[in-house]
């Protein structure tokens, strides 16, 4: 189905290059009487169509059009075909030639663009798969000296302690269970032929759903949340940005050290839904805020554990919220404190779709 759309596009866009040819040739002709240049803008349009489009076929068959367009309306006898004039058959290899030519370069540039994104896919994937591990390994290590602690001095050890090194195989646990969700989240919005399902979602009622998951596993920590007055709806996969915005206000909580603040802001401005969050607490190192999104930042303390899960976690959301069609950005505070802010279309369109 897909390589059908692909090719009716090819032949649309073909026919569509050829027509406004022959209409400039008409209007020329028209106004200043000169055929001088209907070679020329046919074979510009021939040059258009095989460079705009895949393969061969479409330049070729661009140039076989344009010979017969040339021949019938702009070649003596007018309004009829002549095609064993000298003048038709030179026309014909020159086109021939030139779509040829440009289609072989142009396949050539594409080839060479796909390799280098392939290869650029796949260092991305190793450096990811590097985080990931480094990443899995600190509570992966945590939750097996905890068990291996509890079970060579079960005896020994009192209630509290064991009560203490249970809840901590309990956080790690849970902290590998949001990255393992992370992770699929990644994979979902990062495959070919993905295709979010986008629904009309209540601002107010997906912040509500936020706030409830979020107050769950940090009960201590409030969020003052700020809306529009007015009733906002927006068409999105609630499911997906629910998890950008936890992930962003689960990122304040590790690694904003200080913060005595957090704010989860949306607010609408034009055709776009922006949603922020923001916190009062030491802000982003500098030399971090270039390569935030790309899931490749080394290992950093947080506030309450040794693991670092920032730079994976607002990797997904990146990705997340470049399927919607928005774009995330993040920056510092001028009183401390660093800001996250994403931005969503009000309407429904093609991105996300492929």
């Amino acid at each position: 189905m897909g390589l059908n759309n692909h090719k009716r596009r090819n032949c649309v866009f073909m026919l569509l290059v050829l027509l406004a040819a022959f209409l400039v040739n008409l209007l020329l002709l028209e106004l200043f009487g000169t055929r001088t240049m209907i070679p020329m803008i046919f074979v510009l349009g021939v040059m258009v169509v095989a460079y705009y489009t895949d393969g061969y076929f479409w330049g070729i068959a661009a140039s076989l059009c344009s010979v017969l367009a040339v021949n019938y309306a702009f070649t003596y006898p007018y309004w009829a075909f002549d095609l064993i004039s000298p003048e038709c058959i030179s026309a014909a290899v020159v086109m021939l030639v030139v779509a040829t030519l440009t289609s072989t370069l142009t396949t050539k540039l594409k080839r060479q663009e796909q390799m280098k994104a392939e290869a650029e896919n796949e260092r991305m994937r190793g450096d990811l798969l590097r985080a990931v591990s480094h990443d899995l390994r600190t509570p992966l290590t945590s939750i097996y000296g905890a068990c291996s602690v509890m079970l060579e001095n079960y005896d020994e050890l009192p209630k509290e302690k064991h009560m203490k090194l249970l809840a901590d195989v309990c956080a790690d646990a849970q902290w590998l269970v949001r990255m393992v969700e992370n992770l699929l989240s990644i994979t979902r919005v990062g495959g070919e032929g993905v295709k979010l399902t986008k629904k009309e979602t209540v601002l107010e009622e997906l912040t509500d759903a936020v706030l409830v998951k979020f107050q769950k596993h940090y009960p201590g920590q409030k969020v003052q949340l700020s809306l529009p007055e007015e009733f906002v709806s927006i068409p999105m996969d609630a499911m997906l940005i629910e998890l950008v915005l936890i992930n962003l206000l689960e990122n304040a909580v590790y690694h904003a050290h200080g913060m005595k603040n957090l704010w989860l802001k949306a607010y609408v401005k034009g055709q776009r839904a922006y949603f922020q969050v923001e916190d009062d607490g030491c802000g982003i190192p500098p030399d971090r805020l270039p390569r935030l999104f790309s899931g490749l930042l080394e290992s950093a303390p947080i506030r309450d554990t040794s693991r670092s899960s920032m730079g994976i976690g607002l990797s997904v959301c990146s990705a997340i919220v470049k399927a919607h069609g928005g774009k995330i950005t993040a920056w510092n505070r001028p009183q401390g404190g660093a800001v996250f802010r994403f931005w969503l279309e009000m309407e429904e369109n093609d991105h996300g779709k492929q």
